[in-house]
């Protein structure tokens, strides 16, 4: 079950990225068209600000198909083989599953018309309950259906793998042999998607009353709840589960549920994106309900505090230590300050000292809670360098951009003098401190890593050869392997290749933290095990 759910999590990362990019996009296309920030006579160049809207218009399109894109991005990501396939079934599947649901809506009469906020209002009903009754229903790629937003896409995704993993390989009679194997995963689906629908038709509600009791809890204990949110999504961590937890806050009524330009949007990020994409006066409140879960208290980590951490762990160093440590550091430091990519510098304490990671635990925990006691609204995916600025300064003072960099001042104080003192109190072996010297294997393998081919042959070495390995993928850090013997895995050799750590979340699972290197290293890796495993050397 822990495999699954790891593997269910890397396959969020894909369209996760895409809304990254879409997002900052949205950002800097919005800071363009404000004339408070470009000027009076730049907004009014009709030609240029109409290219700009176009962007805008293609950042939308992201964001109002991403229950497809989580439908695709999980069939393909949980695929044992044969992904274009499972891609195919999974966009079908999506389609047929919606398609089932406006059938039975329009069976009992329920239309975008009839649940109009004016048809319901004519008919007697208060605006505030029109409005409630208009949010249980949303056009899908041109299919009026239940509004299940992201739910319906992994919904999909995960039945049409599961049915696909099942039925890929499968050998019909002679006579109707044509339509097995692959070719069977489409027919299946469309037998079996609409049997979805309808479960989902008389499920859906009560599974929607429950999330949005969830949402009400968590917004019940105010500032409490992003002191939650943030101290739960560090704790997963090891487990790389946390990607699981931040798409329930961005896309459910957990994140939050606000009224934008008369559509009622659900999810933090959605909040956020949506209101960053308005042509019209959005309240900063609005923004900072976006806010709250995404941006703004990840930024205070990662561009002050993790970077303030890891020059405590470089003073701490042991002196003949301190240039590799520093040349170790300083990579993962640049990436969790541009792009907010943090495991590279969790990693280099995280298993080393628990008490390292429960302050950095709690101290995450607060930098979200003081961010929205502040009323500050800096949005954005990765919360590095890059958003804050499009999504907090180009936003102007209505961000509170200013406050997140005073506040970010204190967290990397706090950061720096807290882990020298624990480090020092504790005498905890941060990277470099009671190691010794450097031995002159350990320099060798070092300077090896920074050859592609060598580098992965020595991966897949230190992994107990290509016979030891089942599987093998990435996520934005680390490299994922399905390992048959663990025993035979050479952990310090591997750290050696330039990792900054390895976790073992189960006894046929390894993960590698190479940090945003680890796609050319996915990709050397990949191709070299999969020439030696088919034997075309």
């Amino acid at each position: 079950m822990k495999e699954f759910w790891q593997k269910f999590g890397k396959s969020l990362l894909l369209p996760i990225s895409t809304i990254a990019v879409a997002g900052i996009f949205s950002g800097l296309a919005a800071a363009m068209q404000n004339s408070a920030i470009v000027g009076e006579t730049f907004a009014n160049l009709v030609y240029v600000q109409n290219f700009i809207g176009f962007i805008r218009k293609l950042a939308g399109l992201v964001f109002g198909n991403l229950p497809l894109f989580f439908c695709m991005s999980i069939a393909i990501g949980m695929a044992k083989d044969e992904k274009p396939t499972a891609a195919f079934s999974a966009v079908l599947g999506f389609l047929v599953f919606h398609y089932t649901l406006n059938y039975i809506l329009g069976l009992k009469g329920i239309t975008a018309e009839s649940t109009s906020i004016t048809k319901l209002m004519e008919q007697g009903m208060s605006q505030v309950d029109a409005t409630i009754v208009n949010a249980k229903y949303e056009t899908m790629l041109g299919y009026f259906t239940l509004r299940m937003n992201v739910f319906g896409g992994i919904l999909v995704g995960l039945l049409v793998n599961a049915l696909h993993n099942r039925f890929y390989t499968i050998t019909l009679p002679s006579a109707v042999n044509f339509f097995g194997g692959k070719r069977f995963v489409p027919l299946i689906t469309i037998i079996t998607i609409p049997l979805a629908g309808i479960a989902s038709y008389f499920i859906w509600p009560f599974f929607n009353t429950f999330i949005g009791l969830i949402g009400n809890w968590i917004n019940s204990i105010g500032v409490f709840g992003p002191f939650v949110y943030g101290a739960a999504n560090r704790l997963l961590i090891p487990t790389g589960l946390h990607h699981i937890l931040n798409q329930v806050v961005r896309f459910t009524p957990v994140g939050g549920t606000a009224d934008i330009d008369g559509q009622t949007v659900m999810g933090a990020l959605n909040i956020f994106n949506t209101a960053i994409a308005s042509n019209s006066r959005v309240p900063n409140d609005v923004f900072q309900m976006g806010a709250r879960y995404v941006g703004q208290g990840h930024s205070l980590i990662v561009i002050f505090g993790l970077p303030a951490a890891a020059f405590a762990m470089y003073r701490s160093a042991d002196d003949q230590n301190k240039k590799r440590v520093k040349a170790l550091l300083s990579a993962s430091v640049t990436a969790s300050i541009l792009t907010g990519v943090t495991e590279p510098l969790e990693f280099s304490f995280m298993f080393i000292s628990p008490v390292l990671f429960l302050f950095h635990v709690i101290m995450t925990g607060i930098g979200y809670m003081t961010a929205a006691m502040l009323h500050c609204s800096v949005g954005g995916v990765q919360a590095g360098l890059i958003d804050f600025t499009i999504f907090g300064i180009f936003r102007g003072a209505q961000s509170k951009w200013y406050l997140v960099v005073l506040i970010g001042i204190g967290m990397a104080a706090i950061y720096y003098y807290g882990f020298t003192y624990l480090i020092r109190k504790f005498n905890i072996s941060t990277p470099g401190r009671n190691e010794g010297t450097d031995t002159e294997d350990e320099k060798t393998a070092l300077v090896n890593s920074g050859s592609g081919t060598k580098l992965a042959e020595q991966i897949l070495e230190y992994l107990g050869g290509r016979e030891n390995i089942g599987e093998i993928n990435n996520c934005f850090t680390r490299l994922r392997v399905t390992i048959k013997d663990m025993s035979l895995v050479q952990e310090h050799n591997l750290k050696s290749t330039g990792a900054t750590g390895i976790v073992c979340p189960s006894a046929n699972q390894i993960q590698v933290i190479y940090g945003l290197k680890v796609e050319s290293i996915a990709r050397d890796v990949k191709a070299l095990y999969h020439t030696k495993h088919t034997g075309k050397d």
